[in-house]
């Protein structure tokens, strides 16, 4: 059986087990386990802590576990991710095991209490672009005399 580097070496009914690196447990001396993925947090924080620059501790690791450098980047920040507290402020979408017609006339119904706000939106900005034209018309229309005064006395000192 060929096994690569990130699989486990235990045979499974007769395949591999594949272990992906945030669920993979390392046992370190005095018996803490952590993942693989904390693993390569650690050590690139260290890293960075001692001066070395973030994509570059990223290549030593690789380097040195023989796996490519996307593969420690993805595992730092999948862990990073995890320790923050996952997403961010946008929660995740429900699913739903089936569509009810309840459901589609509430989704047909949301969509179109969307469109309805957009073109709202939309005419809110066309009258805000308006009336930043008409300011800037009426502007340029009380400076135009001075300025082409000021033109004009130049093309005569010119002359």
């Amino acid at each position: 059986m060929k096994t690569g580097v990130w699989m486990a070496h235990r045979p499974v009914e007769g395949q591999c087990a594949f272990l992906p690196a945030d669920k993979a447990i390392h046992y370190r001396e005095g018996g803490e386990t952590m993942t693989k993925a904390q693993e390569i947090y650690d050590e690139v924080n260290q890293q960075v802590a001692a001066g070395v620059e973030k994509r570059d501790a990223f290549k030593a690791l690789a380097e040195a576990a023989g796996r490519p450098y996307d593969s420690i980047r993805g595992s730092y920040y999948s862990h990073k991710k995890k320790i923050e507290g996952g997403e961010g402020a946008k929660p995740s979408r429900t699913r739903r095991r089936e569509t009810t017609p309840d459901d589609a006339l509430a989704d047909a119904r949301g969509a179109l209490e969307r469109a309805v706000q957009a073109i709202d939106r939309e005419v809110e900005t066309a009258e805000e672009r308006a009336a930043e034209s008409a300011a800037e018309a009426k502007a340029l229309k009380a400076s135009a005399a001075e300025r082409k005064k000021a033109i004009t006395e130049r093309l005569e000192a010119l002359k």
